[in-house]
């Protein structure tokens, strides 16, 4: 696995800009050179903003949107449509916006009547397992960058501290049970699932993430600070604004806006 960068911006508006500007040269230079792209994304407020600014930015034309794949790393076992799904804020943010195919978007199963959540998560393993290639090596695909916000309590995705959905090494997602946020039911990719990926993003804004940030660059083991875990296969960014930063080591701080 990769070793974490730090990069710094002056606050979350130019962090949210400046990451979305990330997105777009690294999805085209995925298609430049193999002609299609995956993106893994998050929710969240720093997410949510990410998608925003790219919806919002001239450089989102670049991307060529009809050879992009779009997948996420958590959800809430909400109904279709739900405003606190992470889909719907992401088709509200972004992909209602751009010409994404609708067989290439894929997103965690809604809830339905009957349908439980470990049921629900085993649907995505397989639809996961389906889209990975040989050369992805993994249950998943590899995908290009996969995006995922950090919790105050040093969570990614809906991988909770000593949560036994940490403990899963075979599948690429898992239904959760009794998350410590609401709601309690939710489907989450596994930390193997996010180590294959090829860029690891780790999004944190806010002085209430600094502690976060500190454990996840501490060497702590996984299961007590999952985003400790939370590393790519080629690259990991922490993309964090300067409240989230104040408690990282001066020697790992990278200052990437004025």
């Amino acid at each position: 696995m990769s070793t974490p960068e730090v990069l710094v911006h002056r606050d979350a508006p130019t962090l949210a800009a400046a990451v979305a500007a990330r997105l777009v040269t690294a999805v085209v230079d995925a298609q430049s050179a193999r002609g299609s792209a995956s993106i893994c994304l998050t929710g969240g407020r720093i997410g949510t903003a990410v998608l925003r600014s790219l919806r919002d930015s001239a450089a989102r034309d670049a991307i060529d949107w009809s050879a992009v794949q779009v997948w996420w790393g958590d959800e809430r076992y909400l109904p279709d449509g739900d405003p606190e799904r992470n889909e719907t804020q992401a088709r509200e943010a972004l992909l209602d916006a751009v010409a994404v195919p609708e067989a290439a978007v894929h997103p965690m199963p809604a809830a339905v009547p009957g349908i439980s959540v470990d049921d629900a998560a085993a649907a995505y393993a397989r639809e996961l397992l389906a889209a990975s290639r040989p050369e992805d090596h993994a249950v998943v695909p590899s995908f290009d960058v996969l995006l995922l916000g950090i919790g105050e309590d040093a969570h990614v995705a809906s991988l909770f501290p000593q949560h036994p959905a940490l403990h899963e090494a075979e599948r690429g997602a898992v239904g959760v049970h009794g998350s410590p946020k609401p709601p309690p039911e939710r489907v989450t990719l596994t930390l193997p699932a996010i180590q294959a990926a090829q860029e690891v993003w780790l999004l944190g804004s806010g002085s209430g993430k600094a502690d976060a940030v500190r454990l996840a660059l501490s060497g702590a083991g996984p299961v007590q600070v999952p985003a400790a875990g939370a590393r790519g296969r080629e690259r990991t960014l922490l993309l964090l604004d300067e409240d989230a930063a104040t408690r990282v080591p001066a020697e790992l701080r990278r200052i990437a806006s004025p």
